[in-house]
């Protein structure tokens, strides 16, 4: 069964921190590639960043630095730490799997990913 749980968005001001977590079912969390969308309102869907199951990372430009993805593999659960929040860091969250080639080492952002979360909305006022 498909499952993804995401949980930690909140508000917080320019410079804060905060952490999401996507609790993932066992079958998806088997995923080779998996990662973290985000959705600004008005504009498209962003890729935030991947991490395939040996533990390799992409991140996006716009995060580089600033956001860490990561996994705890006995809890079946997805992580994103982000740090030095600005505004345009605004948007509902989601956690993401099924994406990317396990034969040809591909994960990344541009992948097609089946399974979604339901989001959860991140808010950093100036």
């Amino acid at each position: 069964q498909v499952h993804l749980v995401e949980s930690g968005g909140g508000s917080v001001q320019s410079g804060g921190s905060l952490r999401l977590s996507c609790a993932a079912s066992a079958v998806t969390y088997d995923s080779y590639c998996m990662g973290w969308f985000r959705q600004a309102p008005g504009k498209g869907r962003e890729g935030v960043a991947t991490i395939d199951s040996a533990g390799t990372t992409s991140y996006a430009d716009s995060v580089k630095g600033r956001f860490t993805i990561s996994k705890d593999d006995a809890k079946n659960t997805l992580y994103l730490q982000m740090n030095s929040l600005k505004p345009e860091d605004t948007a509902e969250y989601y956690c993401v799997a099924g994406g990317g080639s396990r034969d040809l080492g591909y994960c990344d952002t541009g992948a097609d990913f089946g399974y979604w979360g339901q989001g959860t909305q991140v808010t950093v006022s100036s």
